[in-house]
């Protein structure tokens, strides 16, 4: 079987191939028992804020089919806490870090990157899909203004590269898109979970405390190619594809679509090494395809 080159240059960052883990799902010294982290392109730690967060009641997690549901609300022990624990542990291992920012207004999301910008991150992504407090609990990703403002206001203090999480529980993502273009980001990822519920038969309530939660895993694979590919023909930034994604196969169709590189997030809670599976995987599939690099797949597209 030929050799591949995997390496990949996103948004300014060289990586060793182009697949990450997603934010929601990773916990680094968990996963670290696993298999090395260095032989990942990146990793996209969880959710972090400035303070800590408790994150919604229990039950929190739910199955369904193709994936699961959750509504854990984004529990967090702060940036104090994240750089002491998190990022100290992460630096054994040869791999770019890129920390995931969470927030209820602008200001909080400030925050949080002015706390991490001395730190050993390397990109920031920044999680738009929370509620914000102060417009009356919708979420800055639904409408451009405001995605396109708290951007604005995060590059502004950013001393690393900012990258921007798109939710699909939208009209139209690629309005979403341009706006946070137009603001400055530095690169896109797409998409969060989709919004969805269930009902426990038994006691005629929501499986969830929280009512609803984001469904993620294999489910919504087409849902999240469909939207790269409309995002890709719409901006001109470096796009991260996740959502569903499972093998390698799978992360080959997202870079047919216009991604750069992708995120394994729940594979991982089934098979903990799911995201250097989806590497080796990559590999042999464009070996067997005889594609030398990722630009060589990435340009077979024909659609």
């Amino acid at each position: 079987m030929s050799q591949v080159d995997l390496r990949t240059c996103f948004a300014g960052l060289s990586l060793k191939n182009p697949v990450m883990t997603a934010s929601g799902t990773f916990a680094a010294r968990e996963s670290g028992e696993f298999y090395d982290l260095s032989r990942l392109g990146a990793v996209i730690t969880k959710g972090v804020a400035a303070k800590p967060w408790p994150g919604n009641p229990t039950p929190r997690i739910a199955e369904t089919y193709g994936g699961m549901l959750n509504a854990v609300g984004l529990q967090n022990p702060g940036a104090e806490a994240y750089i002491e624990s998190e990022l100290s542990y992460l630096a054994q291992y040869d791999v770019p870090v890129i920390a995931n920012l969470a927030g209820h207004s602008v200001e909080e999301y400030v925050a949080v990157t002015e706390c991490l910008n001395e730190t050993s991150v390397a990109m920031f992504e920044l999680n738009i899909s929370c509620p914000n407090v102060k417009e009356g609990g919708i979420g800055f990703g639904t409408d451009p203004r405001m995605a396109a403002q708290v951007t604005e206001a995060v590059k502004r203090a950013a001393k690393k590269p900012v990258m921007v999480k798109l939710t699909p529980n939208v009209t139209d993502i690629t309005a979403i898109a341009r706006a946070v273009e137009d603001a400055g980001a530095d690169a896109i990822s797409l998409i969060n979970t989709l919004l969805g519920m269930r009902i426990d038969l038994k006691t005629k309530r929501p499986l969830l405390a929280n009512g609803t939660g984001g469904l993620s895993g294999p489910a919504i694979k087409p849902v999240a190619v469909r939207m790269v590919y409309q995002v890709r023909r719409a901006v001109k930034l470096p796009i991260l594809g996740l959502g569903g994604i499972c093998t390698g196969e799978d992360a080959a169709e997202f870079l047919l679509a216009g991604a750069d590189a992708v995120a394994v997030g729940t594979a991982a809670l089934v098979n903990p090494t799911a995201p250097v599976d989806v590497v080796e995987e990559l590999a042999a599939f464009m070996a067997r395809e005889g594609y030398a690099d990722v630009a060589a797949l990435k340009a077979a597209f024909v659609g």
